[in-house]
């Protein structure tokens, strides 16, 4: 599964024509949504997405696109939770490489309620068990998003919740989730 339309959306894996537009809304994103504008140390994949993600064999940005502007983004690597500033207990059960992390899962505000980023979501999981390695999906959300823990909350089990420990020590509170794995797709020669 690599592309999907749906109500005037086209949802897929991106290519170096959607970087421009996924860093854009990434980049509003955290400026008008969360308020605290570009951190390098926790956003240095959005600079160079290219080689984050569609350079590495095993990530992934995935794009809604309408009308040729990209008004959703989500994206996979294999870094797992990074301790600190996430708990260590966190960090020693989704270790790099062998954990699939999903990040970047934005939406135009205009474009929202079309069930984007369940599809967008759906379609990175996918690629996760298709390109094997990964034992799991992890992803952090920050609660105080309108919408967000809501949404997660349908899709993932809930692992971690950081709110009573200030986890960020900025206000930012935090829950930690894991989507279950999709089975690996059958391969041509096993169906065979």
């Amino acid at each position: 599964m690599n592309r999907q339309s749906h109500g005037g959306y086209d949802i897929r894996h991106a290519t170096t024509g959607d970087l421009d537009g996924a860093r854009s809304l990434i980049l509003d994103t955290f400026y008008r949504e969360f308020g605290y504008g570009y951190v390098p140390r926790w956003h240095a994949d959005v600079i160079d997405l290219r080689s984050t993600y569609l350079d590495h064999p095993r990530h992934t940005l995935v794009v809604a696109v309408h009308r040729g502007e990209v008004v959703g983004t989500t994206a996979l690597n294999s870094s797992g939770p990074a301790h600190p500033p996430h708990p260590r207990l966190l960090a020693e059960r989704y270790p790099a490489g062998s954990t699939a992390q999903l990040l970047r899962v934005y939406v135009r505000a205009t474009h929202r309620r079309n069930g984007l980023a369940r599809r967008m979501v759906d379609l990175a999981c996918a690629f996760a068990a298709d390109v094997g390695g990964y034992r799991s999906i992890y992803l952090h959300t920050n609660t105080d998003v309108p919408g967000a823990e809501p949404f997660w909350r349908q899709m993932a089990e809930e692992v971690f919740d950081a709110r009573p420990t200030g986890e960020h020590g900025r206000g930012v509170s935090t829950v930690h989730f894991e989507i279950p794995m999709p089975p690996a797709p059958v391969s041509a020669h096993a169906a065979a």
